[in-house]
């Protein structure tokens, strides 16, 4: 009701710009093999493996390391051997599924083999990995998370690092590592069931360095519908900015990459990020456009940090709220605020407020009448919409000191709006 009487007093007054006039352009249509990835929005990243024992970063911690020497790192014959103490026995790939699952999250990101060579799968073409008769754990960690995710119907993708500082042909005889490399990777597509991603890691060379042309045919020839990210020195499907927001962009699909402290691998003295530092990033996400790919670091044993589950705990319980206005939207209208972002999806725009002054906030013009405002919950709320722009009032008992999303129900579709510049 009190939503029904500020629309009516609002259509006295208003005399909104039509859309023509409007800077920047429609969102751009996402490709068809892209629309479960970009209708998914949020996806579970997992860092892991033997360098866990020791609590530092995988890969980076080895010495030397991708960018040089590392006095404070790990020597490489140490670091080289962990695998054979890496033992982790409590490693549940079922309940690692769930949790991502009850996150909100829609995809899981395995790091299959990283920087450091060492392969999480039973892999015929090396010795150095966890099924190795020296592994004392010996079973296939990623055929476990594979089932897992399939099973859980989350889409599973694997993480696969082109640079190997194990394997001696790396650069030396870059013809003959490239062989292993693109062997391996089609290992990944073929053993463990529909792959519906890969996540390179090899910036720095080029497509010929990595012979990714022929890679890339391989891998679609398996699964034609494959997304493949931007880390091979090709283009790829969408870009990948790392541990920063990306910047608004509907016309090119693309995904932050974030921890959820400081370090990718686990660190048991890691600062992780509080709950609302989390749910926020998720919206400045999505409200640019972009996808969360969020990344935890499993313990040791295989466990999640019981930090780490907390805050995982906490982007569920918002999601469960607040699902509707992050899966299958488009970033915008209104491009990100000091204070707020939006996301739209047919007749409704959601207005993610981030934080308050008092109990109004207030928006540029909209150019498409509003019907109705309201809370996620379905509480209605007070907006008053002019040629002027648009305030809405929602009282304090409502907020939420993280994400307060208001979804306004618009009179027609909210995907013939273009872009419009923030207050």
């Amino acid at each position: 009701m009190i939503a029904e009487i500020c629309f009516a007093s609002a259509l006295m007054s208003m005399n909104v710009p039509p859309a023509s006039n409007l800077p920047n352009t429609l969102p751009a249509p996402i490709p068809s093999k892209l629309k479960w990835w970009s209708n998914a929005r949020f996806g579970l990243f997992i860092h892991w493996g033997p360098i866990s024992l020791m609590g530092k970063e995988i890969s980076w911690s080895r010495d030397p390391n991708p960018s040089g020497p590392n006095p404070g790192g790990i020597p490489a014959t140490i670091y080289d051997s962990l695998y054979k103490q890496f033992n982790p026995v409590k490693f549940n790939a079922t309940q690692i599924a769930n949790l991502a699952k009850e996150t909100g999250m829609k995809y899981i990101v395995f790091t299959c083999k990283h920087h450091d060579g060492f392969c999480e799968f039973d892999s015929q073409y090396t010795d150095y990995k966890i099924t190795s008769q020296l592994s004392p754990y010996g079973k296939d960690i990623v055929g476990q998370l594979a089932n897992a995710s399939h099973k859980a119907n989350l889409h599973w993708c694997v993480y696969y690092s082109p640079p190997d500082l194990h394997n001696p042909d790396y650069v030396t005889n870059q013809k003959q590592y490239d062989i292993y490399f693109h062997h391996q990777v089609l290992e990944l597509l073929k053993n463990y069931g529909k792959t519906d991603l890969v996540w390179f890691d090899g910036l720095g060379h080029s497509a010929s360095f990595w012979d990714a042309a022929t890679l890339f045919q391989q891998m679609r020839a398996v699964n034609p519908s494959l997304i493949i990210n931007d880390r091979c020195g090709l283009p790829g499907d969408y870009s990948t900015p790392e541990q920063t927001v990306g910047k608004f962009d509907d016309q090119h699909p693309w995904e932050t990459c974030m921890t959820i402290g400081n370090q990718w691998a686990f660190d048991p003295n890691d600062v992780y990020k509080s709950s609302v530092q989390c749910i926020q990033t998720l919206a400045k996400c999505v409200g640019g456009d972009g996808n969360l790919l969020l990344n935890i670091g499993l313990r040791p044993d295989g466990t999640v940090d019981p930090t780490q589950e907390d805050r995982l705990h906490a982007l569920g319980k918002w999601m469960k709220v607040n699902g509707p206005s992050v899966y299958g939207t488009r970033g915008g209208p209104y491009l990100p605020g000091a204070d707020y972002v939006s996301t739209h999806r047919g007749r409704t725009v959601f207005i993610h407020i981030l934080q308050w002054h008092g109990d109004s906030i207030e928006l540029p013009p909209l150019p498409m009448d509003i019907v109705s405002a309201q809370t996620m919950d379905g509480s209605p709320v007070k907006f008053v919409q002019t040629a002027r722009g648009v305030v809405i009032t929602v009282p304090s008992s409502l907020q939420d000191s993280a994400d307060t999303v208001i979804a306004l129900k618009l009179i027609g579709n909210s995907m013939k709006l273009s872009t419009i510049p923030a207050s």
